[in-house]
């Protein structure tokens, strides 16, 4: 860590953070979560919260994919996603889902605009079902990737990872 210039958990705590947080909607595959953890540790994601099915810390399987990001990257557990969505919202964050859906925006022709908003949430969904309908329903917006090939959806470690670089565009000089 000290020759590649890293920061240790401690002072990931301290350090400034992207205003974005991660919501992780009945994921059910603790390996995902695991590696939402360490992509979120890597681009200084604000939080992560875990919904309904979706499994929490400390746990061995996550922490095979995260490698220790989830003793950096902070946390929370909601039973409920859509109590997850209405704080957030109440807090002045801007949340999108991110889902293949009538009305959204594609990712690649969309910028946040961190200066009108506390932040931004995004709803990563199911692997098998995405993100519930209802949620979608009462989000702010939905993005989604544009795909070309013959399958039409990505893993959600991925997707996460793909939403947070496009974030972490917009946002880098401010960090």
């Amino acid at each position: 860590m000290l020759e590649m210039g890293r920061i240790n958990a401690t002072e990931f705590k301290a350090a400034s953070k992207m205003p974005l947080i991660i919501i992780l909607d009945n994921v059910r595959s603790l390996n995902n979560i695991g590696s939402v953890f360490r992509t979120s540790d890597a681009f200084r994601v604000e939080s992560i919260y875990l919904c309904g099915i979706s499994a929490t810390p400390p746990s061995p399987e996550i922490h095979k994919t995260a490698l220790g990001a989830e003793d950096s990257v902070d946390w929370q557990y909601f039973e409920d996603t859509h109590e997850a969505v209405r704080q957030l919202q109440q807090a002045g964050y801007r949340v999108m889902s991110i889902e293949q859906c009538q009305g959204s925006t594609m990712l690649d022709t969309w910028t946040p605009d961190f200066s009108q908003y506390q932040g931004y949430a995004v709803v990563m969904g199911n692997e098998v079902k995405g993100v519930q309908q209802s949620v979608v329903d009462m989000c702010d917006g939905c993005l989604e990737i544009p795909q070309f090939g013959t399958k039409h959806s990505l893993n959600v470690s991925v997707t996460t990872g793909l939403v947070i670089w496009d974030f972490f565009k917009a946002y880098k000089d401010k960090l």
